[in-house]
């Protein structure tokens, strides 16, 4: 029974890998098509985000600059957006679209977008939760598994839970950056065709990089929830067998 569940584990997580590579393959190849298409507007991936934050009212956000490519992102406690290379100086499709994106973020904030709030919440914990989530469980495995009886064995179901908590914490993080995602795209699409920095023409080409990029996120979320389950599984399955 074992082996076969852990062939089928097994299974789905290679099914996993080979989605997040296409995804992550289909983000660059699509970028990078559409990056070598200008828009009719000629802004550039830094005029697109300084516009649609003045249009907005948004007037403490600083548009700033960072190396490599698709490293794009908002950061609200320095309120600062950071476009990457690519995007910062680039005219065309997918550079508006990415950096369109970012705005899309920042808008969520100011407009109090629900899930916005959870995601800002739970980054603390997510974070401390990822790093000693599989620590806190092998660790709690162990002693249960070595100890049969008395306190330290207690004590490993007790680490172990934890553990499984911690990752249900890291993925349901990853559960609310989707719905973040999907809607900081939308934004970003309205917002470029209403200003006039896209036309109609051009607006399919950037919804397929934002369509592209938010696969990712599917695959980041897919991936953390097998890996959730399978623990979930094994220490619930050893605390049943523990109090027979």
């Amino acid at each position: 029974m074992y082996l076969r569940e852990y062939l089928i584990f097994a299974a789905v997580i290679l099914a996993c890998a080979i989605f997040s590579g296409w995804a992550s393959a289909t983000v660059h190849s699509t970028y990078n098509k559409y990056a070598k298409i200008a828009t009719k507007s000629h802004m550039t991936g830094y005029d697109t985000a300084v516009r649609l934050l003045r249009k907005n009212g948004v007037d403490d956000i600083s548009v700033g600059r960072v190396s490599g490519r698709l490293s794009d992102h908002y950061h609200p406690t320095k309120k600062v957006v950071n476009l990457s290379q690519a995007t910062y100086a680039d005219d065309s499709v997918a550079a508006v679209a990415v950096a369109a994106h970012e705005i899309g973020h920042v808008m969520q904030k100011k407009r109090g977008y629900f899930p916005y709030k959870i995601r800002a919440v739970l980054v603390p914990m997510a974070n401390i939760g990822s790093r000693l989530a599989m620590p806190l469980v092998l660790v709690g495995l162990l002693l249960t598994l070595l100890v049969v009886e008395g306190e330290f064995a207690s004590w490993g179901v007790w680490i172990a839970l934890s553990g499984v908590a911690m990752y249900g914490l890291s993925t349901l993080f990853t559960l609310v950056t989707l719905p973040v995602e999907l809607n900081a795209s939308r934004r970003a699409a309205k917002m470029l065709l209403a200003e006039g920095i896209l036309t109609q023409e051009e607006l399919p080409a950037a919804r397929k990089v934002l369509t592209a990029a938010a696969m990712t996120y599917v695959a980041a979320l897919l991936t953390s929830l097998v890996y959730f389950l399978r623990f979930a599984l094994i220490v619930f399955r050893l605390v049943g067998r523990r109090r027979r």
